[in-house]
């Protein structure tokens, strides 16, 4: 067996990304919202820190559906029929998915709500 290169193992996980996005729709919603959290991040101006909560959030939701995705396609290889314990396993990673996409919108909630507030009243007064 030839040993993978460095290449070959960033060429696999590319592939494996790109793959997910032309396949998932909610990985597609995620990268989607990924830019219009990178677009309000750049308009408020937010603290180093605001950046790296927001950059650890929306890396925690896409791995989540990454890893989502291989769930399922692995589950669906070995159990093509419905099974108690095939559900079980998907019904987990999507509910990791679940539990990562709340955890973002709390940061974002976080990081967002002085920075618009401040927004809305200057524009508003």
């Amino acid at each position: 067996m030839k040993k993978r290169t460095w290449r070959d193992v960033f060429y696999s996980a590319t592939e494996g990304v790109i793959a997910t996005f032309r396949t998932e729709r909610n990985f597609r919603v995620h990268v989607l919202a990924t830019f219009f959290i990178v677009a309000a991040a750049w308009f408020f101006r937010v603290s180093v820190l605001d950046w790296m909560m927001l950059t650890l959030a929306i890396g925690m939701v896409l791995g989540a559906e990454l890893m989502n995705t291989a769930v399922e396609a692995a589950v669906d290889l070995v159990s093509p029929d419905w099974h108690p314990f095939a559900k079980k396993a998907k019904d987990a990673a999507a509910g990791a998915v679940l539990i990562a996409s709340i955890t973002a919108a709390a940061i974002g909630l976080i990081v967002f709500w002085h920075p618009v507030l401040h927004w809305l009243t200057t524009l508003f007064g």
